[in-house]
Order: C-alpha cells, then sequence, then structure tokens
C-alpha cells in the first residue's frame, strides 16, 4: 500500500500519541548545510536481498537531510553476531545509492579514527553507509562504550530503523544517550499505519495469526493479543510452544529461541487468555532433512508428532472456519504476523486459507515483519515491523519511542 506523502497530519491519531507526546519529529527539525547527522537505519535484509522495503521505507528521511546539505553517516544492522550471520552492507549502499541517486559511499568500519574521518570528510549532501553493527557484540547489549563510540560519527542522530524500534540497542537507544535525536518520518508513519489494528476495540471482531520462530510472537505477540483481540490462531514456533504446553509430542518441530522460556509462557498465557485460541486437530507432519522435508504426513496432534519428523502445516477447525466467515461478512480486522505454515518449502494449505480469507473485501488485514511480507503473497497493507509492531500493538509504547521521549527532555533540546 502506498502511503501519502509525509504531513503532520498523519501523527494525529490516537495511536501515534505515545510518539507525539514529548517526541521531536525530523519534518519539524529545520537542517543546516555542513551539519553532521547520524542515521540509525533498520536495513536488515534477508540474504540475497529478495525483500527491500526495509530499506525503501528509510530512502525519504535520507534524501531529506542530504538535500538540505546535511552530512549523512547511516548505521544499520544485517544478521546476528551471536550466530555469525551479521553479513557485510556493501550491496545495500549499492542500492541505497541507486535510490538516492547519488553515491553513496561504503565504510566497512564504524568505530575507527578512520571511520570517524571519512564522516568528517563528507561534503555537505554527502550519505556513507558504515559497517554492520552487528559486528559488535555490545551492540545487542546496549553497550554504552560501543554506543559513544558511534556517536562520535555525528552531532545529531535521527531514529529511524522501526523493525528494531522494541530492541534497546547500542545503535538506536544507545545513541539517544550521547546524542540529540529526532525521531524520523519513517518511524513514526509506521504507527500511524498500525492505528487501525492497535487496542481492544470490541465493537470490531478481531483475527490475529502469529507464526513465524521468533520468541517474541509468543513473548509478545501472544501475550498482548490473546488480551485484545477475539480470537488468535497460534502457528509455526507459536503453535509448537502451545501444544508443548498442553503435553503434545511435537517430534523435530520448530521452536525456535527459548523454547522452555516460550513453552512456559504459552502455559501461563493460555491459562488467562480472553481469546478463543484455535488448536488443531489435526497436522502435516513431514521428515525433517536438514533443512528439507520429505514423506509429509496427517496426523491427529493426540497422537503425537514422531521423532525425526516435524509439524509444516495444519488443518482448520470447523469452529474457526465459522467464525471467518461470519467475520468476513460482518466486517472486521485481522493480523498475520509470521508465515503460518512452512509456505516455501510448498506446505501451504493453512497459509493459503488464511491469506484468501485475509482478502476478502470486508476483512481489513495487515501483514507484519519482513520474513511474512517477502515469503507471503498479499496485496494489501504491511509492516515490516513485526516485533516492534507486536510489541507496538499491545503495549501502544516502544523502548525507542521512550528513549526519544527522554532524549526530548535532555539540557540539549536547544541544539
Amino acid at each position: 500500500m502506498t502511503l501519502p506523502p509525509p504531513t503532520k497530519a498523519c501523527f494525529e491519531s490516537p495511536a501515534c500519541s505515545a510518539a507525539q507526546d514529548a517526541t521531536r519529529s525530523l519534518l519539524d527539525r529545520c537542517i543546516v548545510r555542513g551539519e553532521r547527522w547520524i542515521f540509525s537505519a533498520g536495513f536488515n535484509v534477508a540474504s540475497g536481498m529478495r525483500d527491500l522495503s526495509r530499506i525503501d521505507a528509510e530512502v525519504a528521511d535520507i534524501a531529506r537531510l542530504a538535500n538540505a546539505g546535511a552530512r549523512v553517516s547511516v548505521l544499520s544492522h544485517q544478521g546476528r553476531h551471536k550466530d555469525g550471520s551479521a553479513q557485510h552492507l556493501g550491496d545495500v549502499a549499492t542500492y541505497l545509492g541507486g535510490r538516492l541517486g547519488r553515491e553513496v559511499l561504503y565504510v566497512p568500519e564504524n568505530t575507527t579514527e578512520s571511520a570517524v574521518d571519512r564522516s568528517r570528510a563528507l561534503a555537505p549532501g554527502g550519505v556513507a553507509l558504515f559497517g554492520n553493527t552487528r559486528h559488535h557484540p555490545g551492540e545487542e547489549s546496549n553497550d554504552p562504550a560501543l554506543a559513544a563510540l558511534f556517536a562520535r560519527l555525528g552531532d545529531a542522530v535521527a531514529v529511524g530503523g522501526f523493525s528494531k524500534a522494541h530492541r534497546e540497542h547500542a545503535s538506536n537507544t544507545g545513541l539517544l544517550k550521547c546524542l540529540p535525536g529526532w525521531a524520523a518520518h519513517s518511524l513514526l508513519v509506521e504507527l500511524e499505519r498500525l492505528s487501525p489494528w492497535s487496542g481492544a476495540d470490541r465493537a470490531v471482531p478481531s483475527l490475529a495469526v502469529l507464526g513465524g520462530v521468533k520468541p517474541e510472537k509468543t513473548l509478545v505477540g501472544l501475550r498482548s493479543l490473546s488480551q485484545t483481540y477475539d480470537v488468535v490462531v497460534p502457528a509455526g514456533a507459536v503453535l509448537n510452544h502451545v501444544l508443548r504446553a498442553q503435553g503434545h509430542h511435537v517430534g523435530e518441530s520448530e521452536l525456535g529461541e527459548e523454547p522452555e522460556r516460550c513453552t512456559e509462557a504459552s502455559l501461563k498465557i493460555l491459562g488467562s487468555a480472553t481469546a478463543r485460541t484455535h488448536v488443531p486437530s489435526r497436522v502435516i507432519i513431514a521428515r525433517r532433512s536438514g533443512d528439507s522435508f520429505a514423506d509429509p504426513r496427517e496426523i491427529r496432534i493426540a497422537e503425537g508428532v514422531p521423532s525425526g519428523f516435524a509439524i509444516v502445516d495444519f488443518f482448520l477447525e470447523g469452529w474457526l472456519q465459522d467464525v471467518m466467515r461470519e467475520f468476513a461478512g460482518i466486517g472486521c480486522r485481522a493480523v498475520i504476523a509470521g508465515t503460518p505454515s512452512l509456505f516455501l518449502q510448498g506446505f501451504g494449505h493453512a497459509s493459503t486459507q488464511l491469506l484468501d480469507w485475509a482478502s476478502a473485501p470486508r476483512v481489513k488485514a495487515i501483514l507484519l515483519g519482513g520474513d511474512t511480507v517477502s515469503e507471503l503473497p498479499f496485496a494489501g497493507p504491511t509492516s515490516t515491523g513485526g516485533g516492534s509492531a507486536l510489541c507496538y500493538l499491545g503495549e501502544a509504547d516502544l523502548p525507542v519511542l521512550r528513549a526519544l521521549r527522554e532524549n526530548a527532555a535532555a539540557p540539549w533540546t536547544e541544539t
């Protein structure tokens, strides 16, 4: 969905109140030629750069700075430090330069004296993308010493990267302890985009699908949406946590990180949920062989998943199909956060049914998360901030928004 050009009016909805209250917008900041800015981005695109929406979302903010003559040092993460998936960002710099219509210098370092010198040497209007922040172990632990090193690349910071707004990292909340900061339009517009799906609205029926593998889908999404939505459909690792919590054997099914914590949380969440939770009685399993699957078969979940097999898809219960038809008839809102089944591996039964329903005229649906958006064919509204979006939908606030409010009250507010 293409959004209109930035205007202040788009920040006046109730969903944006947490951001608007004492948070400074980059749109309100007069950019002075020659100023040194750090832009905290969220260019965490998958290997192969199939989905570029997280980069595209930040282009207008970076262009505004550069077109006004600022010298812009861009910081971003990609992959993870602890599993060795943090990659170099040279291809991202090339793509960003094409979108901006100007050269984007790629500097593989980001904390060295050489990196600082490169940032200072930028001409007015110059843009440089510095090395992956997750090459440093202190990025994800919000090491203040690392944040101080990042801060040498500029004199003010524009905070974008909605996809990491639920994380307190050195390159976002850490930087806001070191420099005066402003919220990028790319950050605030995501809040406006999500406003129709935030909070409880008992006048409008609601259904949430929670899939994927990340722990926040269970720890944040399942916890919050089971209290604010009418129906919750666990899928992916979230379903596997729920099944384990109910005492079912799930074999080699995907459990993601922190499986024990997520299973324990699922048990507590199910005990206090106000939403009706869908737990399938029939699933499709397949024999796991590395990253591929073979020998698919249907089983009743009460039988347990045998060793060597994993759940790859599931069947919707009759009551859920009845509810979906009812909701589609009277109008409803829906969230799909995480791919429901292993769609790219050819197991699309549940995913296809849910997507077809979500595309009905009276179903106001949104897809959340970079992987979800890139994997599923859907023509409606999307948000690349999976965990951030779930956090905001449940709490109407985010760590980055809190940090921006604190930053706005700091002594440098007149900078």
